[in-house]
């Protein structure tokens, strides 16, 4: 089986493939290709990639190797004019949010292309190993705090000292998933004093097994997808959370939202009101940008201030920060994935719908839809 490896858009600094999982790919018995300088911008150079076995390929053969491929391994998907030159029944390996790719996706099941959804990985402990999205979030969470603190024109710990002493920041986190508690942990390692929040009362041991001071609201039933995430709350039980939120969040130096809803857009959570109430000079770190955000008034890619003061960080694709480390994880996800799904003699993909990860993830089966 070949796999190719191509270039990711100019936006995007990571890549699917590193070179330790290249050698890891052809123990499995496949090729590998891999795009001139894919992974220069997460710090691995072509030279480590041939090292490990690879084969490069010039920009200009891109088209061709995409024709030959018959794996694809992307973090986004392929851009319209690269999927019309897939193979069909050739398979696509990228995140692909169904919600923010419909065009994509149409041009695949044109291809007649088998795609894989790496967002709908089961969170199951069986799959742990493969599942993209945490590894992901996990450093996002990181990065979110970094880039809070950064802009804000306070220092973090407590200082005592002889010219007075200096209260810690407040960190308010919203969301207690894995990006969630990723930076409650960052945040209480820096000297911060945090607060957390989740709509599931279950997880209010984790937030304090990691330093932070559970808020509790209450908003009625709430509960969990089969996959692990938080399940959208009613407007009305939105509207209440605004509401009871107001003064933590006045209060808060950073404010961090965290809240998605895989396959629809992201819930607003904190409305104007919320911000008017804010302290100036205070920052909104929104790590769920992509999927619109939770922030009213949130510019994409941008930092922006409102009328009172208050900074609004809407970067997105928080884990690009750390190219490196988002591509070591982000490959080692692959690669467990591809072990899972892989015939150990012929190294070909096996087709087996029962296999709930692959049934899972795998959303055009030959350009027919899997998920009707």
């Amino acid at each position: 089986m070949h796999i190719f490896v191509p270039k990711e858009m100019e936006a995007e600094t990571r890549v699917a493939v590193t070179p330790d999982s290249v050698k890891k790919l052809i123990a499995l018995g496949c090729s590998v290709t891999v795009e001139a300088s894919a992974g220069e911008k997460s710090g691995f150079i072509d030279a480590t990639y041939q090292e490990a076995g690879a084969h490069l390929s010039t920009s200009e053969q891109r088209q061709e190797n995409l024709r030959q491929a018959d794996v694809i391994v992307k973090v986004l998907p392929l851009p319209l004019e690269d999927i019309a030159c897939l193979q069909p029944k050739a398979w696509h390996i990228s995140f692909l949010d169904t919600f923010r790719y419909v065009d994509a996706l149409a041009a695949f099941q044109k291809q007649q292309t088998n795609v894989i959804s790496l967002e709908r990985i089961p969170r199951t402990s069986f799959a742990q190993k493969m599942d993209a999205v945490s590894s992901q979030s996990n450093l996002a969470g990181y990065v979110g705090v970094l880039k809070g603190i950064a802009c804000l024109k306070k220092a973090v710990p407590m200082f005592v000292t002889a010219a007075g002493t200096l209260q810690p920041a407040r960190v308010f986190v919203i969301g207690a998933g894995v990006a969630g508690l990723q930076a409650i942990a960052t945040a209480k390692r820096l000297g911060a004093r945090v607060e957390a929040f989740d709509t599931r009362p279950e997880v209010e041991e984790q937030v304090r097994s990691v330093g932070a001071k559970f808020v509790k609201i209450d908003l009625g039933e709430t509960g969990t997808t089969q996959q692990g995430y938080a399940k959208s709350l009613t407007d009305e039980q939105l509207q209440r959370q605004r509401e009871l939120l107001v003064t933590t969040c006045a209060r808060a130096d950073i404010v961090i939202t965290t809240a998605k809803v895989f396959g629809r857009k992201a819930p607003i959570i904190i409305n104007q009101a919320i911000l008017d109430a804010m302290q100036p000079n205070s920052v909104v770190v929104d790590l769920a940008v992509e999927a619109g955000g939770n922030t009213e008034g949130l510019v994409p890619g941008s930092t922006t201030r409102t009328n009172k003061g208050v900074y609004i960080l809407g970067e997105g694709y928080w884990e690009r920060n750390v190219p490196m480390a988002a591509s070591q994880l982000f490959a080692n996800n692959v690669v467990a994935f591809l072990q899972h799904i892989l015939d150990a003699g012929s190294a070909q993909i096996k087709q087996d719908e029962s296999d709930s990860i692959l049934s899972s993830c795998w959303i055009l089966k030959d350009g027919q839809n899997r998920l009707k």
